[in-house]
């Protein structure tokens, strides 16, 4: 499958927005950026699907532009005025040319999903490769309003338990992509999670 990190050169704080070509070109979260939607344009004119990891607004701010501009289907976990397709825990949904179970993990957002298949892992936040808290093994901050570590780690065991073994390309919503072992770095993000330290003691 051939991924597109198409938020990669924004100069303002967006998450990382990936863009699958494959069959049915597939936008997983909206992203941040202005001038998002050139950029899925330099790739494909047809863009079929958008895919939300949550509804934070570095993932969602430029979703209406990009509906307008495409006017895809769109699935989300919770409502949102451009939803097309509701999602829930246990779901599928086509990624590019790959079919991914909906994977409900919440804890960083109440509406936080991720998407697993045989091969890859669209992480969103709940975790990341690295972040700038840590290079390898991360996860989404807990320390603002409604947010839950308890319940992310609950969420980071059930995605352990539910992807499999051979899982090699894990694309999150901030920090680099990574491909390798993605349990490993899933692993190592659930141990720091558990210790319950802060994530950003300086803050």
């Amino acid at each position: 499958m051939e991924v597109y990190h198409v938020t990669e050169d924004a100069e303002t704080f967006t998450c990382n927005a990936y863009l699958a070509v494959d069959e049915q070109a597939t936008l997983v979260d909206a992203g941040a950026m202005d001038g998002v939607v050139d950029e899925i344009r330099s790739h494909t004119d047809d863009l079929e699907a958008v895919v939300l990891t949550h509804q934070h607004g570095d993932h969602v701010a430029q979703l209406e532009t990009v509906v307008e501009s495409f006017d895809p289907d769109v699935y989300a976990y919770a409502d949102h005025p451009a939803r097309t397709h509701p999602i829930d825990d246990g779901d599928t949904v086509r990624i590019g040319d790959e079919e991914f179970d909906v994977v409900f993990t919440p804890g960083h957002a109440d509406d936080h999903v991720s998407f697993v298949s045989d091969s890859t892992l669209f992480s969103g936040d709940v975790v990341v490769h690295d972040d700038g808290a840590f290079d390898y093994g991360s996860f989404g901050r807990t320390d603002m309003a409604g947010q839950s570590r308890g319940r992310l780690i609950e969420s980071i065991r059930e995605l352990l338990e539910r992807m499999p073994d051979g899982v090699e390309h894990m694309y999150a919503g901030h920090g680099s992509v990574f491909h390798g072992d993605v349990r490993d770095v899933v692993e190592t993000s659930l141990k720091r999670a558990e210790k319950r330290e802060p994530k950003y003691p300086d803050e």
